[in-house]
């Protein structure tokens, strides 16, 4: 499988940011800049793969700058690495105060996504050509990331089999809220 220059993969969404977009502050909803990244990375995943691509984790994501009603949020999302059957999808978000063009970054994110077959079973990927500055830096930094994203993978799996598992469905609503009103 013949690897592919990361620009094939590159996606761009922009909205303008209307009031139910937008909490008390009337400022973007992280949610809704959350959602706006997971559709913007599983097509560009989806383009490099050429193959369904479901998100396996929101790796990262920061805030940087608020996104405010009438202003524009435009991302852009790419490939940035891949592994076997799953890639690295770095997303900037820019928004953009449509008066003014004054324009900031809002946030930047990573996530992971792997390609799967007919049956939803990974399958092999394309990998990844970096081409421009900005490509080969986030090439050449993925495996800190990734082994990073392996890292806080065993540490979910543990606390998963530590949690406390409660079925509300053989509680009371009384016994549901003890430990809410009673701390």
């Amino acid at each position: 499988m013949n690897a592919k220059p990361s620009k094939l993969s590159r996606c761009v969404k922009a909205n303008i940011v209307l009031p139910p977009d937008t909490q008390h502050h009337y400022t973007l909803f992280g949610g809704r800049l959350m959602q706006l990244i997971d559709e913007v990375a599983v097509l560009s995943a989806t383009r490099h793969a050429r193959r369904p691509c479901v998100t396996a984790s929101t790796d990262s994501v920061d805030f940087l700058s608020p996104v405010r009603v009438g202003d524009s949020i435009c991302l852009v999302a790419y490939v940035t690495w891949t592994s076997r059957t799953s890639m690295e999808v770095f997303i900037r978000s820019t928004a953009e105060d449509l008066m003014t063009g004054e324009r900031r970054i809002a946030a930047v994110s990573f996530q992971t996504l792997v390609a799967v077959d007919d049956m939803g079973k990974p399958m092999p990927i394309p990998g990844v050509i970096p081409e421009t500055e900005e490509e080969k830096y986030l090439f050449k930094t993925a495996p800190e990331r990734a082994i990073a994203r392996k890292t806080h993978r065993a540490q979910t799996k543990d606390l998963i089999e530590n949690l406390t598992y409660i079925n509300t469905n053989h509680l009371d609503v009384s016994e549901q809220l003890y430990g809410v009103v009673n701390g």
